[in-house]
């Protein structure tokens, strides 16, 4: 299909980044988010153009035996054509939020292009959440429609909601079954959306508190993404993985929108449980060019000594939290290649990134992306600083890769977008060259004998142990200090939870540590998280405070080792 007046200018802004995908300095000068006009559907403006009698390779779903499931550009637009179809003849409507239960299948990617194309809003679902917090979302939502796998759909039998229900991959009494869209018009759907509708809405992982709806436009995350594109690095004919599940944003970010965006091929590896080596072998079978991992995969792959190089990787990436500098030092020496940190939301698209063919601060989460603008505020004076609170100014021009806000909760969304700028509760420092490097959440770093002590810089120096495969690290409260520096440890293979062990961490934190930040307690422990893998710091917290005053008799502290020097 001919691109319409939006596709081309999506097209251009997409292109000029491309241009400058080397040059993060030309490309802020240059580029600029694009105006798609009033009517803007990603799923159709851009991808069906894309996509029409395109042949390539659009999704490659590989499973752990070696099986695969491959669709091209095209198979997919028509696909999800007959999708959109049948899910209107079903009974959905545009604006009405269509939950998504699915895990990484084809059919994931069919009903978002499809759901997209009638103006119906995504409501991604992790698949291992609780009957209580279905019903939650549920009810908070106002689902109108339901797509879950065959294993997931019993979930919603406890639910007596009046929602189109749809399988997938089986039969199910009193459900639409998916596979009977195949029967459905493989024409356009015709659905006319306005750009401001919504069109996809993320729950929040809730490190801190209960989830929040965080709600995008057809112009924030699709149109946002641009920014996601170009951090990656990943260009058209390029083979792109992410280690990512079904649910979260950084799905959307890097397996649909960013790869689609710049015209490459999204491959998903799916396994059971996570082997290093199998792993990196479909690498290079796959050819992946561009690969992202949190932090705990590239951890793993290291554990595992994998020294070789995946024959095409190009880009390497990582997100979700901060990786610490021997890890990145580590792959650099076996692969030749850098892993690129980044940094954005939930509530936006990626804003800050160490991009391709710039050399690295070592720690450093890189600069203001091109289309960004960030500053850092003083939480004391409000004023702008070297080290604060990572914004966004909303004004005189809100930024268009940020979300609408909370739905149904203006007095949340107020507590993050107000004084004309977006606050996102983490910390940063910048240097003379505008390198930005996380320092934390604002409500987990916190103050130990007068000094300012980031969590995340001690678990970067803690990781750095043998002995540690994962850190938590918070404030102990102490009537000297204020605060007593705590790693909360999850040991590596092979290590013992033992007090010899516990000793040569709080070594280890000794050496590498300056007084005001080093470890004085450790406990082994199995570190609470949340359902997307964050280290739950708060419940650390909380355990700190009941437990003042008392010893923890699984706690090792470093006054029990008399040979450790004061």
């Amino acid at each position: 299909m001919p691109y319409a007046a939006a596709g081309l200018a999506f097209r251009e802004a997409r292109d000029t980044l491309l241009a400058h995908s080397r040059d993060p300095q030309a490309a802020r000068a240059a580029f600029s988010w694009p105006d798609v006009g009033d009517h803007f559907n990603w799923a159709v403006d851009w991808f069906d153009a894309v996509a029409e009698g395109n042949d390539t390779v659009a999704l490659r779903v590989i499973e752990e035996d070696g099986s695969e499931a491959r669709r091209t550009f095209d198979q997919m637009r028509r696909r999800s054509n007959q999708v959109a179809n049948w899910l209107v003849a079903a009974g959905v409507r545009r604006g009405d939020p269509v939950m998504l239960m699915i895990d990484n299948r084809v059919e994931l990617w069919e009903a978002m292009l499809a759901i997209m194309k009638i103006g119906a809003v995504i409501l991604p679902t992790s698949v291992v959440l609780s009957p209580e917090d279905l019903a939650e979302r549920l009810e908070r939502a106002d689902v109108r429609a339901v797509i879950a796998d065959g294993t997931d759909a019993a979930k919603f039998d406890a639910f007596d909601r009046d929602m189109v229900r749809v399988v997938v991959g089986a039969d199910r009494d009193g459900w639409n079954t998916f596979a009977d869209a195949e029967d459905a018009s493989e024409a356009a759907p015709g659905v006319v959306v306005d750009s401001t509708d919504a069109s996809i809405v993320y729950f929040t992982s809730g490190t801190t508190s209960r989830p929040k709806m965080v709600e995008h436009t057809h112009l924030s995350y699709p149109v946002g993404h641009l920014s996601t594109m170009y951090w990656i690095g990943v260009r058209p004919g390029d083979v792109h993985m992410t280690i990512s599940a079904p649910g979260w944003g950084k799905h959307a970010w890097s397996l649909f929108f960013a790869p689609w965006i710049a015209e490459a091929t999204v491959v998903v590896y799916n396994y059971r449980r996570f082997d290093a080596v199998a792993l990196v072998d479909q690498l290079d079978r796959a050819g992946v060019s561009t690969f992202c991992a949190p932090p705990t995969v590239w951890r793993m792959l290291i554990q595992a000594d994998l020294e070789r190089k995946p024959s095409g990787m190009r880009e390497l990436l990582s997100a979700g939290e901060p990786l610490n500098p021997e890890v990145i030092a580590t792959i650099e020496r076996w692969w030749g290649i850098q892993i690129r940190d980044g940094y954005g939301q939930t509530e936006l698209t990626a804003v800050i990134g160490n991009t391709p063919g710039v050399p690295l601060k070592p720690g450093s989460m890189g600069r203001a992306l091109p289309g960004v603008d960030i500053v850092l505020i003083d939480p004391i004076t409000g004023g702008e600083a070297d080290e604060g609170e990572i914004c966004l100014p909303t004004s005189p021009e809100r930024p268009l890769n940020l979300m609408t806000g909370y739905l149904g909760e203006p007095e949340r969304t107020a507590k993050v977008d107000h004084d004309g700028y977006y606050h996102t509760s983490d910390v940063a420092s910048r240097d003379a060259g505008g390198f930005l490097t996380f320092v934390g959440r604002t409500d987990d770093v916190f103050k130990a004998s007068d000094f300012k002590v980031s969590p995340f810089e001690v678990e970067s120096i803690l990781l750095e142990h043998p002995a540690v495969a994962e850190a938590g690290v918070v404030g102990a409260p102490d009537d000297v200090r204020l605060n007593v520096v705590k790693a909360y440890v999850h040991l590596a293979g092979g290590a013992e939870a033992d007090a010899a062990t516990a000793r040569s961490i709080l070594a280890h934190a000794r050496e590498h540590m300056p007084p005001y930040m080093r470890v004085r307690r450790v406990e082994f422990f199995d570190l609470p998280k949340t359902i997307s893998g964050k280290i739950r710091r708060v419940e650390l917290r909380e355990r700190e405070e009941q437990l003042v005053g008392e010893r923890i008799a699984t706690e090792f502290r470093e006054a029990d080792f008399p040979d450790l020097k004061a």
